[in-house]
């Protein structure tokens, strides 16, 4: 699944390439990816004739800004947009069409049909799901260490499945949060009550410096990921345990293992993460 450093770089390509488009019409090839409205019809009526104005994210969502409304759309596992002609031939697994008036199309295309798209009116996509139980930015002023230690101490729960709680923190996902872990030197497995004030503010720390460097270098290509101008993610050739498994421990030449923690396959290194 796109996390939050991959979902950011499709955000820069689509505003590069489609910012002062006008939509002239919407085909919905599979209505299961609109939510809302609950009428995949007044979805397309409601944004043909309007402008994309601006592009936002929030964690792992992406918002196109139209004139009076937003739309909130999620990639899920395997989604994502491309700029194309209107006149290039129908490719396979592409769902919703965006017809723009200088005769480009703006596509979505998902091989699992697993993303959705929910349309608002300006001013409340966060007052409505999915977008209301979100929680703070990993580059805002809200995700403080403050906040997160907080948030970790009054929960018996492992740290792994708390930092991929969208509620504490926002755009975390499986393989940053291995990243983020193994940088800070906590074990996976970790109940979040028993960390102290200094491993949480090394958490707090390389989470965003993690996601900031995976930003930097346009996400992670692990599997099919590709941004909008169908250029892949680089951050990968930087990963130093999530699907390494098997592989030495770029700090301490231990083999890396791989087990599961809340359902989600864990990378870790059993000497630089000991379970205390």
């Amino acid at each position: 699944m796109p996390e939050l450093p991959e979902v950011e770089t499709v955000r820069k390509s689509l505003e590069a390439t489609i910012i002062g488009k006008t939509i002239e019409s919407v085909e919905i090839l599979w209505s299961k990816i609109i939510k809302l409205p609950e009428d995949p019809s007044e979805f397309a009526v409601r944004v043909s004739g309007q402008t994309i104005r601006r592009m936002g994210r929030r964690g792992k969502f992406l918002l196109f800004y139209l004139d009076t409304d937003v739309l909130v759309s999620h990639l899920r596992m395997e989604g994502k947009y491309g700029i194309h002609l209107e006149s290039e031939p129908l490719g396979k697994h592409e769902h919703v069409l965006f017809h723009f008036s200088d005769g480009t199309d703006l596509r979505y295309k998902d091989v699992r049909k697993f993303g959705t798209m929910h349309l608002f009116a300006i001013g409340s996509e966060f007052d409505f799901p999915p977008l209301v139980d979100v929680g703070p930015e990993p580059f805002s002023g809200e995700y403080t260490f403050q906040h997160l230690k907080k948030s970790l101490k009054k929960t018996n729960r492992q740290i792994k499945p708390a930092l991929l709680d969208q509620k504490i923190v926002t755009g975390l996902g499986n393989i940053y949060v291995d990243e983020t872990l193994f940088r800070s030197g906590v074990h996976p497995e970790r109940i979040c009550s028993s960390l102290s004030g200094k491993e949480i503010r090394r958490i707090h720390e390389e989470s965003v410096k993690t996601l900031f460097e995976a930003v930097e270098a346009g996400g992670s290509s692990v599997r099919s990921y590709v941004n909008s101008l169908g250029e892949i993610g680089l951050f990968q050739l930087q990963i130093q345990v999530y699907g390494r498994v098997g592989q030495p421990c770029v700090n301490c030449g231990t083999e890396l293992e791989k087990f599961r923690v809340g359902g989600r396959g864990t990378t870790i290194c059993p000497k630089c993460q000991k379970k205390k």
